[in-house]
């Protein structure tokens, strides 16, 4: 149970978080789980259901994800967030001073960018404003940021401005992100139009890491953007299924977990 209250909005991400996981909620659980009235469960449950992201059920709510539904980059922020450290802290290990690398958008490479504090001469080329923000108050890193059309929402461009800005640049090594890592090795994401810009990073490095917690493993998106079999090395945490994790292995692939 939480130590102190929490506000609201912060309850309602937590419940998000935990809905990816279990896929179905019961009230009473989460008026325990958060030591708060059935009526703010209640609450709570409505506004996420009118906002889309569950559906209400008698006595809880279960997910309503499909295939092209994605969260906030707001909303993910909380999901697996130990795990995500994690691998962000195996990943900067990765860097060299004097490596031009690509970040991609997301939550997990979000975790990195926040380790480059003691990196120096470091370029980053990244199509996240989050993380542009933020790497701009790191005196060892210069920021590229690949503009295009802002992807409300999420914080990040895309579109065909985007992709050509990083078309026209090389880098020593990608850091990548996915929504989901089909059983058969397919990466996918619920956009089309991120799909696109995955697909250039990839194109773009010498290098490719894919940066991917378990809970991606075994699940589907809308739009492919690639195949493991084109990623140099996959950092996951501990949690991996490991069915999936020797399917990885007996390609060759490198993985990591943390």
């Amino acid at each position: 149970m939480p130590l102190e209250p929490i506000f609201a909005e912060e309850r309602q991400e937590k419940i998000l978080s935990m809905l990816m996981i279990s896929n179905k909620l019961l009230v009473n659980d989460l008026c325990n789980e958060f030591s708060v009235s059935p009526a703010t469960i209640r609450n709570d449950l409505n506004l996420l259901e009118k906002k889309g992201l569950l559906k209400r059920t008698y006595g809880g709510a279960i997910s309503c994800s499909k295939i092209g539904f994605e969260l906030t980059s707001d909303q993910k922020e909380h999901a697996y967030s130990k795990q995500k450290h994690r691998i962000a802290e195996y990943a900067i290990n990765l860097i060299e001073n004097g490596d031009i690398i690509a970040l991609d958008s997301g939550t997990t490479t979000y975790c990195l960018a926040e380790l480059f504090t003691k990196k120096n001469n470091i370029t980053v080329v990244t199509t996240d404003t989050r993380i542009s923000n933020l790497l701009e108050n790191y005196s060892g890193v210069s920021v590229i940021l690949a503009g295009g059309l802002i992807r409300k929402g999420f914080s990040c461009s895309i579109g065909a401005i985007t992709n050509s800005i990083l078309s026209s640049l090389h880098v020593d090594k990608v850091f990548l992100a996915a929504n989901s890592v089909t059983p058969d090795g397919f990466l996918s994401t619920p956009n089309i139009e991120q799909a696109k810009v995955k697909q250039t990073l990839i194109s773009i490095g010498n290098q490719t890491f894919l940066l991917c917690d378990s809970s991606k493993f075994g699940t589907h998106s809308f739009a492919q953007f690639g195949n493991i079999k084109s990623i140099k090395s996959i950092i996951t945490d501990s949690e991996i299924d490991a069915n999936f994790a020797s399917y990885i292995n007996n390609l060759g692939i490198s993985l990591v977990t943390v």
